[in-house]
């Protein structure tokens, strides 16, 4: 396993290719990367290797977590908590789970296919995840095509390239071209797994197809775009000020791509079952760090109760009971989606998908009604809180102190440290990204619907409520 010094010296060695703000960015101190330093510093720490680390199912080596491929329902759970602890710790998105999603999704959808059609994917998958677990890589998945008119499939598209496509097929690999959107922590990933979005019909073959690249490979540009939490001056600066995260629409400008490092290529209807997979893994990580945010916004808004010497009143206790409750619940949902996952034949443990997308739905409906309780209970101060300058300054400093104070015993540095943090995680840049991550991150709400709607069993359902109707006749020696 790598320290963060390794993984920063190897990402300062990659070609620039960040287009970000009019200029052509390398890899130093692009945002995120101290989020990218804990998930080494934590697989390291004695007090945590339990969750952090793994035995690789391939090499019997002690690995990072986010490197290993779930073998049983301990290590969905295992996944699950290092999830919540480490995004606690980080203020927001651990970055590191999407690459790792993917490749337990290509785990199980290479070895389907090979099944299926007589194709030789997940050899060449276990080849590529060996070198992945040996080296302690940072991946990134890119999934979410651009997309075009959404009323369109890939192949009725007037711009083929709306969604990543084949376009060559060479003795030694083949050519893509087509862009990928929101890919969180991309810059910092040392490879990109790119997989399909969506179900695929037969004609469009030339969208399916998944395979992985370094972050710098020739033909790939990251188009970025950034968020922070604010600067403070030194006196009432806290861990996360001045840090963030950043974004990528993924282009890939006719890459090629080495056929050791393709995991499919034309079989449609695998590809539409690794959306789905991938989606599945993810939303199960979600189960980890959504409870992680619902803690620190309830922790936040109970601190804020405190200062303001309302923390007794029932409408204070009513609210943090409402977010305590959305919390548990994706928590308690993916603690079942662990606990009733299958094993697949290729060993990959796989969580359930109705607890999983249970989950991902009620976390997102609640995610501005949780934005909503720490705005009242805050009241307007932290949208109108004067700078940390005029806090500090010789000349207003003393009257800003004056006339910020709240609570009994509580020092004018401390309030002013308590809404300045609810200031950064609701109504800063950084808040608006974490807000709408929120909805949208892991799939739009509709596609848990989909999800949920397309595997539960509603016709079981029905026939129960057609027997206590009396609308059958309920045999109850056959009960």
């Amino acid at each position: 396993m790598r320290t963060k010094e390794e993984y920063r010296e190897s990402i300062k060695a990659m070609r620039p290719n960040i287009y970000m703000g009019g200029e052509v960015l390398g890899r130093d101190n692009i945002p995120g990367v101290d989020i990218m330093d804990l998930t080494f510093d934590f697989a390291h720490a004695p007090e945590y290797q339990h969750l952090t680390t793994a035995t690789s199912h391939l090499t019997g080596e002690t690995i990072n977590r986010f490197c290993h491929i779930h073998q049983s329902p301990e290590d969905l759970l295992a996944k699950q908590e290092m999830t919540r602890v480490e995004a606690r710790m980080v203020g927001g998105c651990i970055a590191r789970c999407m690459g790792i999603d993917a490749m337990n999704a290509l785990s199980v959808i290479t070895y389907n296919c090979d099944e299926a059609r007589g194709t030789e994917y997940h050899q060449r998958f276990l080849e590529f995840l060996r070198g992945w677990q040996e080296r302690d890589v940072v991946g990134c998945c890119a999934q979410s095509d651009v997309k075009g008119h959404r009323l369109r499939r890939p192949s009725e598209q007037a711009d083929p390239d709306l969604y990543l496509r084949v376009i060559e097929k060479k003795k030694d690999g083949i050519v893509v071209r087509g862009a990928k959107a929101h890919n969180s922590f991309a810059p910092l990933a040392e490879e990109i797994i790119a997989i399909p979005t969506r179900f695929l019909r037969p004609g469009e073959e030339d969208w399916a197809v998944a395979f992985a690249v370094p972050g710098d490979h020739p033909g790939v540009k990251l188009v970025c775009r950034g968020a922070s939490f604010r600067d403070r001056v030194p006196e009432l600066a806290g861990p996360f000020s001045g840090k963030g995260e950043i974004e990528s629409l993924t282009i890939f400008d006719d890459v090629f791509v080495p056929w050791e490092r393709v995991f499919l290529c034309g079989e449609a209807e695998f590809g539409g079952q690794l959306a789905l997979l991938f989606s599945l893994f993810h939303r199960h990580s979600y189960t980890g760090c959504k409870p992680a945010l619902s803690d620190i916004i309830m922790g936040t808004a109970a601190l804020v109760a405190e200062y303001s010497g309302i923390e007794k009143e029932d409408h204070v206790r009513s609210k943090l009971a409402q977010l305590i409750t959305v919390a548990e619940l994706v928590y308690g949902c993916g603690i079942a989606a662990s606990v009733k996952s299958t094993h697949m034949p290729c060993g990959t443990q796989v969580p359930d998908i109705v607890f999983c997308n249970v989950a991902r739905k009620h976390a997102g409906v609640n995610v501005y009604h949780e934005y909503d309780i720490l705005a009242d209970i805050a009241g307007g101060l932290p949208a109108t809180l004067p700078y940390d300058t005029e806090f500090v300054s010789p000349e207003v400093g003393g009257l800003v102190k004056k006339y910020l104070a709240r609570a009994d015993g509580v020092s004018p540095e401390d309030i002013y440290r308590c809404f300045a943090w609810v200031s950064d995680y609701a109504v800063s840049s950084m808040a608006g990204v974490l807000q709408y991550a929120g909805i949208h991150g892991g799939g739009s709400p509709v596609m848990e619907d989909i999800a949920i709607l397309g595997t539960y069993n509603i016709q079981e359902k029905k026939e129960l409520a057609k027997r206590i109707a009396g609308i059958e006749k309920i045999d109850l020696e056959g009960q």
